[in-house]
C-alpha cells in the first residue's frame, strides 16, 4: 500500500475553511466593537472590520466552492449523509448572509446609498453577528462529519498494516 497523498480533493477544503473562520469572526467581534466606540476613534475599527468581512467573504465562497468537491468524495463514505446536507445548508446561508453585509458595507464606503449611516452599520452587524451564528453551527457540523463519521479522513485497517 502506498502512502497516501496529501492533496486529494477532499482535503483543500479543511486547508481552505479556517481563513473564513477566522476572518469572519474577527470581522464581527471589529464591528461590533466599533458600534460602541464614539465616532471619532469607531472609524479605524469600521475600516478595520471592513477590510476583514471583504476578505473572510471571498475566502466562505472559496471554502464552499472547495465543500462542493469534497461533499462528492465524502458523503459516499459516510454512514448519516442527512449532517453533511445540514453542514452545506448553513455554509450557504452565511455565505449569503455576509455576502448582504459585504454588500452594505460596500455601499456605506463608496456613499451610494444616502441613508442614515449609523442605522446601515447596525444592520450590517446584525447581519454579520447571524452570520457569525451560522459559521459556528456549520463547523460544529463540519466537525461532527469529520470527527464522529471520518468524513474525508483515510482510516487505516484494523492491524495497521500499511503504515511502516
Amino acid at each position: 500500500m502506498g502512502e497516501p497523498s496529501f492533496w486529494r480533493t477532499e482535503i483543500w477544503h479543511p486547508l481552505t475553511i479556517h481563513f473564513p473562520i477566522a476572518l469572519l469572526l474577527l470581522a464581527t467581534i471589529t464591528k461590533l466593537t466599533a458600534l460602541l466606540l464614539r465616532e471619532n476613534s469607531a472609524a479605524f475599527w469600521h475600516r478595520t472590520g471592513a477590510y476583514l468581512l471583504y476578505a473572510g467573504c471571498l475566502t466562505a465562497w472559496l471554502s464552499i466552492y472547495t465543500g462542493g468537491l469534497a461533499d462528492g468524495i465524502v458523503s459516499r463514505k459516510i454512514c448519516d449523509p442527512t449532517v453533511l446536507k445540514d453542514h452545506e445548508i448553513a455554509a450557504y446561508n452565511l455565505a449569503y448572509l455576509f455576502s448582504a453585509a459585504t454588500v452594505l458595507e460596500l455601499c456605506l464606503r463608496l456613499n451610494l446609498i444616502k441613508f442614515k449611516a449609523n442605522v446601515l452599520r447596525l444592520v450590517v452587524a446584525l447581519l454579520m453577528l447571524t452570520g457569525s451564528g451560522f459559521l459556528v453551527y456549520a463547523g460544529h457540523l463540519g466537525a461532527r462529519v469529520v470527527y464522529q463519521q471520518a468524513g474525508g479522513v483515510l482510516v487505516p485497517t484494523g492491524d495497521c498494516a500499511g503504515y511502516k
